[in-house]
């Protein structure tokens, strides 16, 4: 590769100081030489070769669409920033001409990493080796560290998938085992990439908004509903669509999914006429869909039209020969972000790591990474320097009296469970590893043995 190319510009318009200070570190690690601009007359005049822009909106998010509208063009790509992470007005920003919204401080490494690829990009494109360039893409994934065979065949199963941009993919595993940056690794390497990448969690949003954020709705069409707007799936149109938790989506929604992946075309909320839809669809969960479906709480059909690619992610105490190299990776990034010296690692905290049970997998060592390096008062870090205290462990919660059924104890798991996670019910099922559904059905059942039919067969 010729190291004679200029780098590539990252042209800067920020409507407020929110954030002035990350612009030139975050230019100069994704290779990019910065250039502010003070108004919008002056970006849409700029030629648009070798450059990207962006426009941090963040207090004043409400002007970013008829800003983006006077400045994108085509030839340029346009990344627009704001500090609200909310779904509408990452969809106003991606119509008015936007490739991406990115909320920060929250989206702050989605924003590197996107920096990062539109860079390369645009290197290997001045240096004229993009057809070299794209077949390597295939097989990186930015951010996925490890070298276990498990992973590797995990990711050479990605691999496979990724220039078939109609292909519907169901990633599977844990919570914390990396299933966001699988999905964003496939669309981000594959031929759908210039188009917009649009992620929704579905355990997140109330049953009676999430249709509607889905599929869009017409002015009327419900009280409230001022206008219209479209839908996610409109939003994603000719990029991919990535439904997170699916097994968490109302089973009032699974049959209309179902027609969406069928028929390529949804309809709005009060609408009449049919719009098709052209995106990739991925979906993840860490429930079992086919226990679920079992059960009669997810549509087996749907589960079948998801499952045409399934990729499962391994939980991280099954490639323990990647947590080092985990650590150590998590252990250099905060010490960039904290201005902190970089520690190593004895060979007894090595080992320690290694042991750990990690029932929080990636998520949970980089949580302990962050909190070891800023409680650090010595280098090299020794297992005792290690906060390998739990993060999944349940506190406290009354005692169980046995003999007990199974409807007391599951009562009782549930319980505690939601006292960890202070009453959050989403997260309580994500950590039992139940739908939601599920976890309402034991929260609610009868834990009177009176009531339980199998009751006092084994007392005697």
């Amino acid at each position: 590769m010729s190291t004679s190319s200029p780098a590539p510009r990252l042209t800067l318009l920020s409507l407020t100081d929110s954030f002035s200070e990350a612009w030139a570190p975050l230019a100069r690690e994704c290779g990019l030489t910065l250039e502010p601009v003070n108004d919008a007359e002056s970006m849409a005049t700029m030629a648009s070769g070798g450059a990207v822009w962006l426009v941090c909106g963040a207090g004043a998010e409400e002007r970013l669409e008829g800003l983006l509208r006077g400045i994108c063009k085509e030839g340029v790509e346009v990344v627009a920033v704001g500090a609200l992470p909310d779904h509408r007005i990452a969809a106003t920003a991606v119509l008015a001409g936007a490739a991406e919204y990115f909320a920060l401080p929250l989206d702050y490494q989605l924003l590197r990493s996107w920096l990062l690829e539109r860079a390369e990009r645009l290197r290997q494109r001045s240096s004229g080796s993009v057809f070299g360039a794209l077949e390597e893409a295939k097989y990186r994934f930015e951010g996925i560290l490890g070298s276990s065979l498990t992973l590797r065949q995990s990711l050479e199963r990605a691999a496979r998938v990724i220039p078939h941009a109609g292909v519907t993919v169901l990633i599977t595993g844990e919570t914390g085992t990396g299933k966001e940056l699988l999905a964003r690794a496939i669309h981000y390497n594959g031929p759908r990439r210039d188009a917009p990448f649009v992620d929704i969690n579905c355990a997140a949003i109330p049953e009676q908004l999430l249709e509607s954020e889905l599929f869009g709705h017409e002015r009327g069409s419900f009280t409230g509903a001022t206008s219209s707007k479209p839908g996610l799936f409109e939003v994603a149109q000719g990029g991919t669509i990535f439904l997170d938790e699916i097994a968490q989506l109302p089973f009032s929604l699974q049959g209309k999914l179902l027609r969406v992946l069928e028929q390529r075309t949804i309809r709005r909320i009060g609408g009449t006429r049919t719009i098709e839809v052209d995106v990739r669809v991925l979906t993840a969960t860490h429930v079992d869909l086919t226990a679920a479906a079992a059960r009669g709480e997810f549509r087996e059909d749907l589960l079948h039209r998801l499952n045409v690619i399934p990729i499962s992610l391994p939980p991280l105490r099954a490639r323990s020969e990647d947590v080092v190299i985990l650590a150590r990776s998590f252990l250099s990034r905060f010490a960039r972000d904290y201005h902190l010296p970089e520690p190593d690692l004895t060979p007894q905290a090595e080992r320690a790591l290694r042991m750990h049970p990690w029932p929080g997998n990636v998520r949970e060592l980089r949580n302990v990474m962050e909190r070891t390096l800023i409680m650090a008062t010595r280098n090299p870090l020794d297992a005792g320097d290690l906060q390998l205290k739990s993060e999944t462990a349940p506190q406290g919660g009354g005692a169980i009296p046995f003999p007990a059924t199974l409807s007391v104890i599951n009562h009782a798991a549930v319980e505690s469970m939601i006292r960890l996670c202070d009453g959050n019910k989403s997260e309580s099922a994500r950590r039992l590893a139940i739908s939601r559904t599920r976890l309402q059905r034991l929260l609610v059942s009868t834990i009177d043995d009176n009531d339980d039919p199998e009751s006092g067969r084994e007392d005697a």
